[in-house]
């Protein structure tokens, strides 16, 4: 597959949050890691009907996956990986963290993922570190922009550390939220071959040619209130993708702002519906694209 990079621009007025609850700063955080070293399988427990995963809301319990090295280029990196219970095989997923790095929040997603019945790894892109501050954060992202083949590379990793496991289907899916949105796109257009590509608020692009490379449907969602992607840029963003013949399932929810999907629990009222009709068609996504 011939590879793409996009410009991976966060923009600070919409940036993905503010200084994060999630414990860490910006050194590598061994110790955090070692301590879910030999956390145990997730049990296998699908949301219902009408129901959120409890990460986003939240209600997340106790880490049940465990940090691994998949990026041996980096010996720094390291993503968290959430089994669920049983014997599978199970398609596989890639989680991409924000800008602050890879914190509680996207490993309880991790866990959330395995509990829908998909082994999940939280890529990790920062080598370890996380930000605490607006200043941070960019830098670490800044840094990202400036070794766009390393993020690639990392996640082609990633893909390969799945596919190795022989309780894998072979079927590999990635998705992110912000820069992890934009980091998304941009491995669905230049990374090694894989099945879906779900994005939650990011950079976008509008060329169809470049689009063209794309050999999947895309999920997107995204928020009418946001400036980084602005409604606009998703209509450009929609319009290029039929274009370029690439089936997709994007929506912009009215009445929430960037960052709504990942933190239902800051304004429950507002976020709670656009977040579930969100999931219902993440879930479908995903069994469409990645089986179950």
């Amino acid at each position: 597959m011939k590879r793409y990079t996009l410009p991976l621009v966060v923009v600070l007025a919409t940036a993905c949050a503010g200084p994060s609850s999630d414990a860490g700063s910006s050194e590598v955080a061994g110790d955090a890691m070692d301590a879910h070293a030999h956390a145990g399988a997730v049990p296998l427990n699908p949301t219902a009907e009408g129901q959120l995963p409890p990460s986003i809301i939240g209600e997340g319990g106790e880490l049940l996956g465990h940090d691994v090295a998949y990026y041996e280029a980096n010996p720094a990196t390291r993503g968290y990986l959430a089994v669920p219970e049983g014997a599978g095989p199970f398609p596989a997923l890639i989680i991409v963290h924000e800008w602050d790095g890879l914190k509680d929040r996207v490993r309880q997603v991790a866990d959330d993922l395995a509990a829908e019945g998909y082994i999940t790894l939280a890529a990790d892109l920062f080598g370890g570190r996380v930000g605490t501050t607006r200043e941070e954060n960019m830098a670490l992202v800044q840094e990202a922009q400036g070794n766009l083949d390393e993020v690639i590379d990392n996640l082609d990793a990633a893909a390969g550390f799945l596919r190795s496991r022989d309780d894998v289907t072979g079927k590999v899916g990635a998705m992110g939220w912000c820069f992890g949105g934009g980091i998304a796109l941009s491995y669905g257009l230049g990374g090694e071959n894989h099945e879906a590509t779900a994005i939650f608020y990011g950079r976008l692009v509008d060329d169809p040619e470049q689009l063209a490379a794309m050999d999947h449907e895309v999920y997107g969602t995204f928020a009418r209130l946001d400036q980084g992607p602005s409604p606009e840029q998703v209509d450009a963003f929609e319009q290029a993708l039929q274009a370029a013949g690439i089936a997709n399932d994007l929506h912009v929810y009215d009445e929430v702002n960037h960052g709504f999907w990942l933190r239902v629990d800051e304004d429950p009222e507002t976020r709670s519906g656009p977040a579930l009709d969100a999931w219902q068609r993440l879930k479908a996504y995903l069994g469409r694209t990645l089986g179950q």
